[in-house]
């Protein structure tokens, strides 16, 4: 057992340990004290309650965030370093990602990858309004791909292999399934992500609401 002093950061740290193997739902003020060997009540002395542990956990993910970014790029090679840069830590913390979407921020750490993409956007010609919906479609692409790549689901569970067997697909009523078995019985992540990422960027490029003229 370790002699390191309990703190704020080893709490945290123990409950995103905890979410990756189990899953949110296993997460408790005693589970987390049984899982550093410690009393539940010391565990009051770092973090309020298991609402502010959870949200700890978010920040934490959130500030683990690795930006290449140059604010000189142009800014969709800005949007494409970001997107990347959530992908790799949410592939990272699979299941503590689901707490990121779903919690809302409030310390600088959490908030300034929050910060840069909206910054992104602005600069990209979009309003703010239009500026934080573009966030939400890039975030929910993001998490989409993360659920299909790694299988985590709202009930956190395990990842399953499905293909389609075209012997068994009726060719007459499903002629394009029937056909395409293959293809849709394997996936390179990698290159559907990129695909995924290129096709948003197109549709922000060309959106009606976007100001002419900027970098």
């Amino acid at each position: 057992m370790t002699t390191e002093p309990l703190s704020r950061a080893r709490i945290i740290a123990a409950a995103i340990d905890l979410i990756e193997r189990e899953g949110a739902d296993a997460v408790s003020m005693r589970r987390i004290a049984a899982e550093l060997g410690v009393g539940v009540m010391s565990l009051y002395n770092h973090v309020p309650n298991k609402d502010a542990l959870l949200s700890g956990v978010a920040e934490a993910v959130m500030s683990g965030i690795e930006f290449t970014d140059d604010p000189d790029a142009h800014w969709s090679d800005r949007v494409r370093m970001q997107a990347r840069a959530f992908r790799q830590i949410a592939h990272h913390y699979p299941r503590s990602t689901m707490l990121v979407v779903s919690r809302t921020l409030h310390s600088s750490a959490g908030l300034l990858p929050v910060e840069r993409a909206l910054a992104t956007l602005r600069s990209a010609g979009f309003d703010g309004v239009d500026a934080v919906r573009m966030l939400r479609m890039f975030i929910a692409f993001i998490v989409g791909s993360l659920l299909r790549e790694v299988g985590v689901t709202p009930t956190f569970a395990p990842p399953q292999q499905r293909s389609v067997d075209a012997e068994q697909v009726d060719q007459t009523l499903f002629p394009h399934v029937s056909e395409l078995a293959p293809l849709l019985g394997r996936c390179d992540h990698e290159a559907e992500f990129e695909f995924g990422v290129e096709l948003l960027i197109s549709a922000i490029t060309v959106h009606p609401a976007r100001e002419e003229g900027t970098r």
